[in-house]
This record gives structure tokens, sequence and C-alpha cells, in this order.
């Protein structure tokens, strides 16, 4: 009786293991659900020359829901405070240092499992030339804890920008 009920037992181990052997690696929709901080964008010119647009040490987070929602900020870590210390009385040269070291935007995502891009379908931006754009990026890495996306067409013929996030834990 001993022998059946340990074989039995190793018996249901082993299925057990084969069935979670089995199972395919989650997608690269389900790993990219959740939230991740920005660690810094790299632009790359056609020259090889590289920019950071939002400095060295920038803030700003990324989220992707499981429904399909994103939101997205970049802010310089640097960026400088308005003067007046009311949002609404800046002046010309500190709001466009603010638009220029800043990007928000938010919509809706889609993955290509496939060709591992991930698109981005603009409802609005803090630049809003975007609303209403599709713009795909290339996944280059996505792992528990870091991914790296590359947009390989930079408005204006810049090159291309890749940002790296960290999941937030």
């Amino acid at each position: 009786m001993k022998f059946r009920t340990t074989a039995a037992a190793l018996l249901a181990l082993a299925l057990s293991a084969g069935t979670a052997a089995a199972q395919p690696a989650a997608s690269l929709k389900d790993r990219i659900v959740g939230s991740w901080d920005f660690v810094v964008a790299e632009v790359a010119a056609p020259d090889g020359k590289k920019s950071f647009p939002f400095g060295e040490t920038p803030r700003g987070i990324l989220i992707f829901t499981a429904d399909g929602r994103f939101a997205q900020i970049h802010v310089a870590g640097d960026v400088s405070k308005i003067a007046s210390n009311n949002r609404m009385t800046g002046t010309p040269e500190e709001y466009a240092a603010i638009m220029r070291r800043s990007l928000s935007v938010f919509g809706t995502w889609t993955v290509d499992e496939e060709k591992k891009t991930v698109t981005y379908n603009i409802v609005s931006s803090s630049f809003p030339n975007w609303e209403g754009e599709a713009q795909t990026r290339n996944i280059d890495k996505l792992t528990a804890d870091e991914f790296v996306n590359t947009n390989p067409n930079v408005g204006g013929g810049r090159g291309s920008a890749s940002n790296f996030y960290r999941r937030v834990k």
C-alpha cells in the first residue's frame, strides 16, 4: 500500500511538472503590462551623434493596462520651475523650456508578437501634432525588470530614439 501511495504521488508530481513545462512562455503583451519608471531617452542622429532630450537623469513613467490603455510621461530631471509659482502665469521663455524638456502621451496600445513591436494609438499628447497618430516602436528588450523600445524614425529626421525603463516595484 505504501508503495502505491508513493508511486501515485510521484506520478502526480511528474504529470504536473510536465504540464508546467509544456505551457508556453508569457506573451509580450502579458509581460509588458504594468508600470515602468523612465530611466533615459537616447536619440541617435543619422551621423551617429547621441543626445538626451530629457537629460541624463529624467523623471517619468510609462503605464500599460491589461485592457489596452497606456500613459507616458517624460520630464527632464532639471526642468526649471516657473518663477511666479503659478502654472498659468509663466513667461513665454519658461513655457518654451518646459515644452522642449517634457512630453506626455496617452491612448491605447497593441503588440505585434511576431514583429516584436508595440503600437501607440495616441488619443492626446502635450505635443498636439501627435493626436490621432499610430506610432510603432520596436521592442528591443523586455525582461521582468527592464523594457527598452526604439522609435526608428524620430520626427524631423533626427534619427532614432531609444527609451529605457525599469519596472516599478
